[in-house]
């Protein structure tokens, strides 16, 4: 029994551990572009970027099966190549990055709207490059949302049931997380499983958002 909890709980650990790393380079991106910059159809840009948080989860897995599956159009190129995606643990990835980006994305974004722009103007007045700014000024005055954002973002995919299930199944040893155990243990009755489970999610997701909450109070 315990072989079998350990394997889904570190499964699920390093799935959104990769998850948080896949989504940190476009929702920083993401997040310093919409904090920055005004343009026509922002609003559709940001309702876009909020959208999973407010659908159901399993309508964005359907989502993602239509472009991945092999008649998807993302599909049939992965195929051309020989990548099968759907109902592996890239798909179980994808489906945590897609749901906790929003989240990421919120909390950077604020993040870099509270950090002042004196500082950045006075770097480009001494000649330094776009690039160089934002890596040495405008990341740094950041750093604590978007790590913030990071662990909430972390924390969402941890916890992800809907989406996963429908793109990566509940396959035991390859795509079988902790949300996912949670459910097919309580369904067969496995209900000391379902249990030590659900107390792994619960232990690990709470200590997560409680240094999110910290790192956001101390901005």
């Amino acid at each position: 029994m315990f072989d079998d909890i350990r394997e889904i709980a570190v499964f699920t650990i390093a799935c959104a551990a990769a998850a948080t790393a896949l989504m940190l380079p476009p929702g920083v991106a993401i997040a310093w572009w919409l904090a920055r910059r005004n343009f026509r159809g922002k609003a559709l840009v940001e309702t876009l970027i909020s959208l999973p948080l407010v659908v159901p989860p399993v309508a964005t897995g359907l989502v993602l099966l239509w472009l991945l599956g092999r008649r998807g159009p993302v599909g049939r190129i992965l195929e051309s190549v020989g990548v099968d995606v759907v109902f592996t643990p890239a798909a179980v990835v994808l489906a945590m990055a897609v749901m906790a980006m929003p989240l990421l994305v919120r909390t950077a974004r604020t993040g870099f709207e509270q950090a002042t722009r004196r500082y950045e103007q006075l770097a480009e007045t001494l000649g330094v490059g776009p690039w160089r700014v934002f890596t040495t000024v405008t990341l740094p005055l950041a750093r604590r949302s978007i790590l913030a954002g990071a662990l909430l973002g972390f924390s969402r995919a941890l916890g992800e049931f809907g989406a996963t299930i429908v793109v990566a199944g509940s396959i035991p040893g390859r795509t079988r997380t902790l949300a996912v155990g949670i459910y097919t243990f309580a369904e067969t009755g496995q209900d000391s499983r379902a249990a030590a489970l659900l107390a792994i999610s619960v232990a690990i997701a709470f200590v997560a958002v409680l240094v999110s909450n910290r790192l956001s109070r101390s901005e």
